[in-house]
């Protein structure tokens, strides 16, 4: 997208609310066309294996532009300090915390979210993941209104976009982020003039992508190879899909359906070694691992860790 051909208003006092990778390429667009007075996120938590104290990406490109960060344990110990800045608009996206009516409130034009499903499909904090683990055949982008319940505001704008069968989690996150950068900034300009669409949302098409848990990303061999396939798709890059091997944790980053059946044995069991992997027996067939990591260790590509282990009538759990 031109950043410079769009015509929009520069001075409306915005404050922008985010935290993760997700949100970096919309905030960064948003300040290419407009000034932003603050930008609030998540306090500075342990990262990696190490525990190092990092800010959040989004506190980093506030420090980067010498913009004024607030980053309240709790949102509502913000309250002041935000109503004090007399905001026109609040854009939130991942910001990690729900918003309470005495926030929504306090902008002139209302507080708008980025949303990364196309609403009502998807409410909750991780449906780039289930877009793909659910099965769905597209997503996209919705630009909405905030409201009490989570993720029920009404729609200002929506962008679709296609679920390849080659996408990942991570591949999707990086499409949507750049989609939803474009749309927030098609969209605002017909919110700062007030001439903006809002449609309520269709409460009887709500389906939700909660956080995912670490049930989640327990591999259960029962299920059919597809649900399977579209786990491991859905949670790589972050956190992974995982099972056990010999007890210990084997995330598994990459993986196939075949057309084999393997009846009469136990889903879990190792099926055979292959040219790109090694087969797993699950609930309705066989999916084949290409790349797996065995915890304390790095990934790697299935054959090589096939050929460091005795894996033949092997079961995974």
């Amino acid at each position: 997208m031109d950043f410079d051909k769009i015509n929009i208003k520069k001075d409306p006092v915005i404050i922008f609310m985010g935290t993760p990778d997700f949100s970096v390429p919309i905030l960064e667009g948003l300040l290419k066309n407009y000034k932003v007075r603050a930008i609030v996120t998540q306090p500075d938590r342990p990262v990696g294996r190490k525990g190092e104290v990092k800010p959040t990406p989004v506190k980093e490109v506030a420090l980067k532009n010498n913009i004024l960060c607030l980053q309240p344990n709790k949102i509502r110990e913000a309250l002041q300090e935000i109503n004090q800045l007399e905001p026109d608009l609040i854009i939130t996206c991942a910001y990690g915390q729900i918003l309470p009516l005495d926030l929504l409130v306090i902008p002139r034009l209302g507080c708008i979210n980025v949303h990364a499903s196309l609403l009502p499909k998807l409410r909750g904090g991780a449906p780039i993941h289930h877009a793909i683990m659910d099965g769905y055949k597209k997503t996209g982008i919705t630009i909405m209104y905030m409201a009490e319940s989570m993720d029920s505001g009404d729609i200002i704008s929506q962008r679709e976009v296609t679920i390849e069968d080659d996408d990942t989690g991570s591949s999707l996150h990086d499409k949507l982020q750049i989609v939803g950068r474009d749309l927030l900034l098609e969209t605002l300009p017909s919110i700062l003039e007030g001439t903006n669409n809002r449609v309520k949302q269709d409460e009887s098409e709500v389906t939700y992508g909660f956080n995912i848990t670490r049930e989640d990303e327990k591999i259960n061999f029962n299920e059919t190879k597809r649900n399977i396939v579209n786990k491991v798709r859905g949670l790589n890059s972050w956190p992974g899909a995982y099972c056990l091997f010999e007890d210990k944790i084997l995330k598994v980053w990459s993986c196939y359906r075949t057309d084999n059946i393997f009846n009469n044995i136990m889903p879990g069991t190792i099926t055979g070694i292959y040219k790109d992997g090694f087969g797993v027996k699950v609930g309705n067939g066989e999916v084949v691992f290409t790349e797996v990591q065995l915890a304390g260790k790095g990934k790697v590509k299935a054959t090589d860790f096939a050929n460091g282990h005795n894996l033949i009538g092997k079961v995974l759990k």
